[in-house]
């Protein structure tokens, strides 16, 4: 019981801390969701992918973590795909209820939250974190997945089936994400160290800016969200969010093989909740927008139950040697 309160205390709490206080500032200063949003994406995301790659030794594992990635989104697809079904729900809801399951907050709660947990005194040895790099590199794969699916399956789920194919195109190539990746493993194969450049220290700087700010972001994002509590359906997307997706996750786990730091980060990753680029494509297609948004609001607020569980339960099926 003593570890699940310090997961609790040294993991999560941290983690709404931040986005409460992005939570209260919005409502107080009305803060500008874009501007943020363009710092996220095009300079402390990609630069945190790049540097974490670059210093990174990345195993034969990572392309299983890749593939793993992959395959539980298109797992989540089915599921999404299934209930509405057999609940007769209408086209615009059935493609929010989706999308609220196959896509979760990998950037700005699952990046925090790997790095929080693997760099906790739990995985210390002698004062190191030597496990965080492989950890954190597990989930850059599992971002890589959901930010590209994200901008192409997700605009599609909601409601824009009839863009052309040249658009969806142009959508991803403007993601710096795109660049970052390819640009930290030819720099990787180059013979230079670019860790003593002049410049490198401010790659550092950035790196280590993504967490406070990613945080804060969502919670502007969450402060503009309204609360509805009698919508059975948020429940139910939120519940498979939570409890289904890791679950799920634990399955795959053990058919794939996995084991130690890896299976931990991979089966913590998935059990975070819905993100908030949902509720955004389903504002912009006009797309089920009060199921969506109540949906990443909900998911938030009761992942920081089920996520201290999830990390606590990662870490006895999986156990490492410290």
């Amino acid at each position: 019981m003593n570890i699940f309160f310090f997961i609790l205390g040294n993991n999560i709490l941290p983690i709404f801390l931040l986005i409460g206080a992005g939570y209260i500032l919005s409502k107080k200063f009305d803060l500008d969701i874009k501007s943020l949003s363009k710092l996220n994406f095009y300079i402390f995301v990609p630069g945190f992918i790049f540097v974490s790659l670059y210093t990174t030794v990345i195993p034969f594992e990572m392309i299983k973590a890749l593939i793993f990635a992959i395959i539980i989104l298109f797992i989540n697809m089915s599921v999404g795909t299934i209930i509405p079904k057999i609940r007769k729900y209408d086209p615009a809801l059935t493609n929010a209820f989706k999308n609220s399951l196959m896509f979760y907050n990998s950037g700005n709660i699952g990046i925090p939250l790997i790095t929080l947990v693997f760099s906790s005194g739990i995985y210390a040895i002698n004062g190191e974190t030597p496990y965080l790099n492989m950890a954190v590199t597990a989930q850059i794969m599992v971002m890589m997945v959901q930010n590209v699916s994200v901008n192409t399956i997700g605009f599609y789920n909601g409601g824009r089936a009839t863009l052309h194919w040249t658009d969806s195109v142009k959508k991803i190539l403007r993601m710096p994400t795109i660049y970052a990746l390819p640009s930290a493993f030819i720099a990787k194969a180059l013979p230079f160290d670019f860790t003593k450049m002049p410049g490198w220290p401010g790659l550092e700087y950035i790196r280590s800016g993504l967490i406070s700010i990613a945080l804060i972001t969502l919670g502007v994002q969450l402060s503009k969200t309204k609360f509805n509590f009698s919508n059975k359906k948020v429940y139910l997307a939120v519940a498979i969010r939570l409890i289904g997706g890791p679950i799920i996750a634990l399955g795959l786990i053990l058919l794939m093989g996995f084991d130690g730091i890896i299976a931990q980060a991979l089966m913590i990753s998935s059990s975070v909740p819905t993100a908030v680029n949902t509720a955004l494509i389903a504002v912009e297609c006009d797309n089920a927008p009060d199921f969506a948004s109540q949906t990443v609001m909900f998911a938030t607020l009761f992942s920081a139950v089920t996520l201290t569980f999830v990390i606590f339960v990662s870490r006895l099926i999986f156990p490492v040697a410290l």
